[in-house]
């Protein structure tokens, strides 16, 4: 198979490689993280688009031009191009908004499929609109498809109720993925028990396959270093909070607890937040960064409290290895990579006992899972490590050797990699169900308890054995 380019012939390398095709329909590998819809799907489609192409595959992403700045398509890494899609006006949306325009987008695709000839092996869609987008080229060329969704819309609702902005059509539009797509990838084991309880899925063709980390991105500084290089006071407790500036992310409940950590358990601490776009170009995070600072106010903790906005991802093991401890408590975290992230820098995480958190974090062994909202149980342990400096130090450890093993992205390369090849045996597709048509709206918007719930792929033919982070 041969991929035609205006600058050049993609050919994969070896007899195992394959064509990959990797849609993602708002979350561009090339975008700034910390905006409004920037974060870990964009870190998740970089870093396997990057792993796929090093072992030998050609991937082309495609995702929604939202700047007319940018070319068509452009080389972006060795054997990864990145293919612009025109669907809708080519400015920033979110994504609440882009389902209008899925129907242009896969038009897009398989007329640019069309024009230079192409087949891919393996399509690999991201989030439910990009399954929408892709499932016609998918049937038309009889292309593998498969889908991880980051997000459920039904468990979102759950969540978020009146804050979830995507219309219930979002339900239907899903379970007809679900019932189609020759694959499903979990990403955690909720998200697993979540596509069969929730959506009815084929237990056969659902593969679990983690998010991840670089070892080479992120690795632990020197805590006192650290420190003097982002000027924090070596002696305080610095907790971090890391992620995008939106209420669900619960940066709300960490102020709250930060408050009750000083005044009832009377530890000197103070909380950095990383992310959001804090530069005026985006009103939705600075009428949550007004909503947080008058919080902070409010629970006298304004003076203990910094808010960064974005960095890049070159200084995030700085901020990671600074702190004492990273909070992560959102109302639900389909994954949360950087729970990971924060592991692999040696640090323990406080994290919210929902979604993929339960899974990275091994409560009382890399940290402590506690419920969401609840400022008064997430003081309680912050208190607990920072009484018990030597007992964080061996959750830190506990925590960098789980993600060692576990979820680094050369590791979740290496199993998307299994999986598409056997995706591509003609046994891997004999349960793919009959297709059915799918529709957008026509209007509308191991041996240590750290190495406990190893990835456990679904025993069915295609499933093969385990071989700014702003979220």
């Amino acid at each position: 198979m041969r991929f035609a380019c205006a600058h050049r012939i993609l050919q994969p390398e070896g007899k195992h490689a394959k064509g990959i095709a990797i849609v993602s329909e708002h979350a561009s590998p090339l975008a700034q993280l910390g905006g409004v819809d920037s974060g870990g799907q964009n870190v998740y489609v970089a870093n396997v688009a990057r792993e796929l192409a090093r072992q030998g595959h050609c991937v082309d992403v495609f995702t929604r031009l939202d700047n007319p700045c940018l070319s068509d398509q452009m080389d972006w890494d060795n054997n990864v191009r990145v293919i612009h899609v025109r669907a809708g006006p080519a400015c920033p949306l979110p994504k609440e908004c882009l389902l209008p325009y899925m129907k242009q987008f896969g038009e897009y695709m398989q007329d640019y499929v069309r024009e230079h000839g192409m087949q891919y092996d393996v399509i690999h869609a991201n989030f439910f609109m990009s399954a929408l987008a892709a499932m016609p080229l998918a049937r038309e060329t009889r292309t593998p498809l498969a889908v991880t969704f980051h997000a459920l819309g039904k468990v979102r609702r759950l969540h978020q109720a009146q804050n979830d902005r995507f219309s219930d059509h979002r339900f239907s539009i899903e379970e007809d993925i679900v019932r189609d797509a020759d694959c499903i990838i979990a990403e955690c084991p909720q998200d697993r028990r979540d596509l069969m309880e929730l959506y009815d899925a084929d237990p056969r063709r659902i593969s679990m396959v983690p998010c991840g980390y670089d070892p080479c991105e992120l690795a632990p500084i020197d805590m006192r270093a650290a420190r003097e290089m982002l000027g924090w006071d070596p002696d305080t407790f610095h907790l971090l909070q890391l992620g995008r500036m939106v209420p669900r992310k619960g940066i709300d409940n960490v102020i709250r607890a930060l408050a009750r950590l000083r005044g009832f358990h009377g530890v000197n601490a103070r909380l950095c937040v990383v992310g959001g776009d804090l530069s005026g170009g985006c009103a939705s995070d600075l009428g949550e960064l007004d909503r947080l600072m008058r919080l902070a106010e409010d629970e006298e903790v304004a003076d203990f409290v910094q808010f960064t906005g974005c960095r890049q991802r070159g200084v995030l093991s700085r901020y990671y290895s600074a702190a004492d401890v990273f909070v992560t408590t959102p109302w639900y975290e389909s994954f949360g990579i950087t729970s990971i992230e924060a592991m692999a820098c040696r640090r323990p995480v406080i994290g919210s006992d929902t979604g993929g958190i339960k899974y990275t974090v091994v409560d009382g062994e890399t940290g402590y899972l506690v419920p969401p909202k609840d400022a008064d149980a997430l003081a309680a342990k912050l208190a607990i490590l920072a009484n018990n400096r030597q007992l964080a130090a061996r959750m830190g450890r506990a925590g960098a050797m789980r993600a060692r093993n576990l979820f680094t992205w050369r590791r979740v390369g290496t199993e998307l990699s299994a999986l598409f090849q056997a995706l591509c045996r003609p046994e891997g597709r004999a349960r793919r169900m009959p297709a059915h048509n799918i529709r957008p709206p026509a209007t509308g918007l191991g041996a240590s308890p750290a190495l406990r719930d190893q990835p456990a792929h679904a025993a069915e033919p295609h499933a093969p054995a385990s071989g700014g982070v702003l979220l």
